[in-house]
């Protein structure tokens, strides 16, 4: 008896598991991971930025290195931060966070991980009718705009 309740509990743990994977949202992909766009913030300068991508399921995630430099230190997630990409075929997607490490005085402001939600076949690229990047630190705003496309290409989401 004690054999054949062992047998039935390990089958309903494997059917329980199996079925937990069948459910599980799917991981996704983005290709490529990494690009580079060219940004003009202005006064407060510009040039390559490296954007980097993660995807899991519909939640997207980017990461910035801008050329900007902050004048003075600036202590961790304390950057408001939105990017807007053009989506291919029309309409925008817009990653937002007050996510960055603490930046030294003189150093590339690196923000991120932003967050946005994608759908299965997004092609996401440089915006250009308006701000891509918009960045609040210390209450001063500081906005940018894409001068290039993004190369490799623009980031397609699975």
């Amino acid at each position: 008896m004690r054999g054949r309740l062992g047998i039935g509990t390990a089958l309903a743990a494997g059917a329980l598991a199996a079925t937990s994977l069948i459910f599980a949202p799917a991981a996704g992909a983005v290709t490529p991971g990494v690009a580079q766009a060219g940004y003009d913030c202005g006064f407060w300068g510009g040039g390559t930025a490296n954007l980097t991508a993660t995807q899991n399921g519909t939640r997207a995630t980017i990461t910035l290195r801008t050329a900007v430099r902050t004048p003075v230190a600036v202590a961790a997630n304390t950057i408001n931060a939105s990017l807007t990409f053009a989506k291919a075929g029309g309409g925008t997607r817009v990653f937002t966070g007050q996510q960055n490490p603490a930046l030294a005085a003189n150093s590339a402001v690196t923000i991120g991980p932003l967050t946005g939600t994608v759908a299965s076949g997004d092609s996401l690229n440089s915006y250009f009718a308006g701000p891509a990047l918009s960045m609040t630190i210390f209450g001063v705003s500081v906005t940018c705009d894409a001068v290039t496309s993004q190369t490799p290409g623009p980031f397609l989401f699975s």
